[in-house]
């Protein structure tokens, strides 16, 4: 892919960025090169590659605590990372907090691996399995997921991973207000509480993304 058919920056990223936005603009730009050939990202996804998916992982940052349950530093798991959306976005923008890539998929891992090791992101740890693989188990203060499975098909994979009193904070697609509500006796099962979706980004981005956040008993 040509530099010139990466879309552009959208003017409202240096904002949503912060001081992470150099790391995230080199990243974007070597992932609209190389993600298609590495099967990271579909074909023609690099044209809109800020306002589908970069743009979008930013607006997931703010809902990250800057501590977590224990009062420590938070600790923040990306289930199914592949390119690293939002994982890697998150750990650029926010290097107060630790992130754990989780993709079971080794050569995304490879590829999660260059770019930690090419942005020198000490805040970040690969693991390359499932998440049910992965221990010890709660370990983290927020799980946060991009486009896999289902709610009901998700809670149970991740749940496992989260402190109690922790947090899900996973970004949904258009079908989230019946995934919530095909999802109801998975949350029971799952001592999930305070399930609530939110659109983020109204107003601000030219697409909106949904988020469900619901805390872990």
């Amino acid at each position: 892919m040509k530099h010139s058919e990466i879309e552009a920056e959208p003017s409202v990223a240096a904002q949503l960025c912060g001081a992470g936005i150099e790391r995230v603009r080199a990243f974007a730009l070597d992932l609209g090169t190389r993600g298609e050939a590495l099967g990271l990202i579909g074909p023609d996804e690099a044209r809109r590659l800020w306002s589908r998916h970069i743009l979008n992982c930013a607006l997931l940052v703010p809902e990250i605590p800057p501590s977590g349950v224990s009062g420590r530093r938070t600790a923040v798991a990306d289930v199914g990372s592949g390119a690293g959306l939002p994982g890697l976005v998150i750990a650029m923008i926010r290097p107060d907090v630790d992130v754990t890539l989780i993709e079971p998929l080794e050569r995304r891992t490879r590829w999660l691996d260059e770019q930690v090791t090419n942005f020198a992101l000490t805040n970040v740890t690969v693991f390359t399995g499932r998440a049910e693989d992965f221990t010890p188990r709660r370990s983290f203060d927020v799980v946060t997921a991009r486009a896999v499975k289902s709610l009901k098909g998700l809670i149970p994979i991740v749940t496992p991973l989260v402190v109690r009193g922790g947090r899900l904070a996973l970004l949904k697609g258009q079908r989230l207000e019946s995934e919530i509500a095909e999802a109801t006796t998975v949350f029971a099962r799952h001592n999930i509480s305070a399930p609530e979706s939110r659109v983020l980004g109204e107003g601000t981005v030219d697409e909106p993304t949904r988020l469900f956040t619901a805390i872990v008993e």
